[in-house]
């Protein structure tokens, strides 16, 4: 079984989600925290998150460098993606719209006035149709903690991380966020988390 060495910052942020799937896995691995503007040694363009997966004997692999692909490779690899192609896309669609609000809302933090506002505004509306659709997966699935059948799911640890994000850095902006999201966090990723 490979092992693996992940570098990211020492915060919760798109790399959540790969320290929760790695967790899940039970697999070997490590985590070397990098400085802002500063990539893991020998990696191309330094971009961060990476994931470098080594062999049995601790040679390099594969290296990984972006976020999402690394997290539905752990996912796909481990079993926390179902075999039904359907079903796999929801769970990937779902963890793609967590994306396109985390970058509107880095968009909208850094764009100059009113620009700022409009994507501030744009940011909370998709943010509250995304804790609106998670509501909706739970209840769906008889509010059994899980957003897809009965086991943990990389919805459920890519949707956890992503509300994670809500009271850290998303407050900033609203203090009203993280209202959206309590009670929304599910038991089963939380037992996985190690930032619980």
């Amino acid at each position: 079984m490979p092992s693996y060495v992940y570098c990211y910052f020492n915060s919760i942020g798109f790399g959540e989600a790969t320290r929760l799937l790695l967790t899940a896995a039970k697999v070997e691995w490590t985590e070397e925290f990098s400085e802002f503007g500063q990539g893991p040694l020998g990696h191309p363009d330094d971009y961060l998150p990476v994931l470098i997966q080594k062999n049995s004997d601790g040679s390099p692999d594969v290296v990984f460098n972006e976020a999402i692909s690394m997290e539905r490779y752990l996912a796909r690899t481990y079993g926390f993606l179902p075999a039904n192609p359907e079903q796999v896309e929801l769970q990937e669609q779902l963890r793609e719209k967590q994306a396109h609000v985390m970058v509107t809302f880095a968009i909208g933090m850094s764009a100059p006035g009113i620009i700022r506002e409009l994507l501030l505004i744009d940011f909370e509306k998709e943010l509250e149709k995304l804790i609106s659709t998670y509501t909706e997966l739970l209840r769906k699935n008889g509010n059994t903690g899980y957003s897809y059948g009965s086991t943990l799911s990389y919805a459920d640890m890519a949707i956890y991380s992503f509300l994670k994000l809500v009271p850290i850095h998303f407050a900033m902006f609203s203090k009203a966020l993280p209202k959206l999201v309590k009670g929304k966090m599910t038991p089963p990723a939380c037992e996985v988390g190690r930032h619980c």
